[in-house]
């Protein structure tokens, strides 16, 4: 294996990303490549782009950095949805040698013939109307829980949003491939599946290369339900439209689905999710909450929400915030918006100055804290099963529980990727929850 060429993979944004670098990973193994760490010398570099926030968007140059000082000769391929939003733009930044757009990064190996750094970075991106085939992917983030893409691409047309022009039309994998994944990953001992996708809850969409549906989410479901061997199955994120009370009610009784939902939210204003062009309203969110908690009382519920969207006046933030503050949620992840080229919302008046923003931001940061705290505070003294994580964190280990109450306890790398039954006991300083065992021995 010494002579083998050496390659290191650097993803930034959400877990489809992740999933996808995992893939075109096993391409590179399949070539020959020995895969290292993006901190040691290697001879390509691969880094899995994100367009969601600014944030992402400038750290592409320090990463291509990052790699440069590794190795100053070895070739950086960028990929991903900003690659495919921005190709020239990425292309002209200093060490950069190859952009592939949204359908070329799959055939990554096949742009590998010539290794030789370039003055500009050569870029192969397609029209976005041509990224209509689906491409299955599945990764192992750790020894504990894969991330399983069943979706890509979206067919809605929020103002504020580059998803469909990175990633093109929803389209989804055959049921029978998903199958066949999480068998995969059931065969390597991992306890827990995360479903992720662009817009999952529109799964069974172009799952033949066409609008043709023949299955459904909740087909996906029932399907992925009996998959032997995985103890957990986790829904990353729906829209509130496309959560169907049939679903909701199989995961109250299913085995394997987690009572953990993660529903985009955006706005708790429905003037400003007309503006942001969301299909539903405040009221439909509402009553999906109250449908989960019926049947569900110690669900997990995560919330999406952006603020300082054009138009959002102090009264309308305030209403978002009242609204959420009143939701029996546990927990916000909190997006401050920021304008992408080529979206309606970048052309809208009432333009919200970055300083409110922050500030918005900043007191919905602290209401989710607080959400956090008292879901966790309901929960203590009820016994429930943790999922133990990989890694020793400070002598620590880390586990969540199947409601996603975050716990620790002393490291003992015997617990690694082991269920047990434990009581929550008390919220420790850092937030996180410790607890005793109901039964010491391990349940798988």
């Amino acid at each position: 294996m010494e002579d083998s060429k050496r390659v290191a993979f650097y993803t930034l944004g959400c877990k489809l990303n992740f999933s996808e670098t995992s893939t075109i990973a096993r391409s590179f193994k399949d070539e020959g490549f020995l895969r290292v760490d993006f901190s040691e010398a290697a001879d390509i570099y691969v880094i899995n782009t994100c367009s969601v926030t600014d944030n992402a968007d400038k750290r592409f140059k320090t990463i291509v950095k990052q790699a440069q000082k590794a190795n100053e000769n070895a070739f950086v391929i960028a990929v991903g949805c900003y690659a495919q939003l921005k190709p020239e733009e990425l292309a002209a930044v200093d060490g950069v040698d190859l952009v592939l757009g949204a359908t070329e990064k799959f055939k990554i190996t096949n742009y590998l013939n010539d290794l030789t750094k370039n003055d500009m970075g050569e870029v192969h991106s397609c029209e976005i109307e041509d990224a209509d085939f689906y491409v299955g992917s599945y990764s192992f983030g750790d020894r504990t829980r894969a991330f399983l893409k069943v979706q890509d691409g979206c067919d809605y047309k929020c103002t504020y949003c580059t998803i469909p022009l990175a990633r093109g039309i929803s389209r989804s994998d055959t049921l029978e491939n998903v199958l066949e994944n999480a068998k995969k990953i059931s065969d390597k001992g991992i306890k827990e599946i995360v479903l992720t996708g662009v817009n999952i809850g529109d799964y069974g969409k172009g799952e033949f290369g066409n609008k043709k549906h023949e299955h459904t989410f909740l087909d996906l479901v029932k399907a992925l339900d009996t998959v032997e061997g995985i103890e957990r199955l986790r829904i990353s994120s729906i829209e509130p439209n496309l959560l169907k009370n049939e679903t909701i009610d199989f995961v109250a009784h299913s085995e394997a689905f987690v009572p953990h939902f993660h529903i985009p939210l955006q706005s708790g204003s429905n003037e400003v999710l007309k503006a942001m062009r969301r299909r539903y309203m405040k009221e439909l969110y509402v009553d999906r909450v109250r449908k989960i908690k019926e049947v569900m009382p110690d669900a997990c519920i995560g919330v999406d929400v952006i603020v300082g969207f054009p138009g959002e006046t102090d009264e309308l933030f305030l209403e978002t915030y009242n609204f959420l503050n009143e939701l029996d949620i546990s927990y916000l992840h909190v997006f401050t918006y920021s304008e992408r080229d080529n979206t309606p919302a970048a052309e809208m008046e009432a333009v919200v100055p970055l300083k409110v923003r922050k500030k918005r931001s900043k007191m919905l940061r602290g209401l989710s804290a607080k959400k956090r705290r008292a879901f966790y505070e309901s929960q203590l003294g009820k016994p429930k099963i943790v999922l133990f994580e990989g890694e020793n964190k400070e002598g620590y280990i880390h586990g969540f529980t199947e409601n996603y109450v975050k716990v620790k306890t002393p490291w003992n790398p015997s617990l690694v990727n082991t269920l047990h039954k434990i009581e929550l006991q008390e919220i420790g300083e850092d937030g996180l929850v410790r607890f005793s065992y109901v039964e010491e021995e391990v349940l798988t």
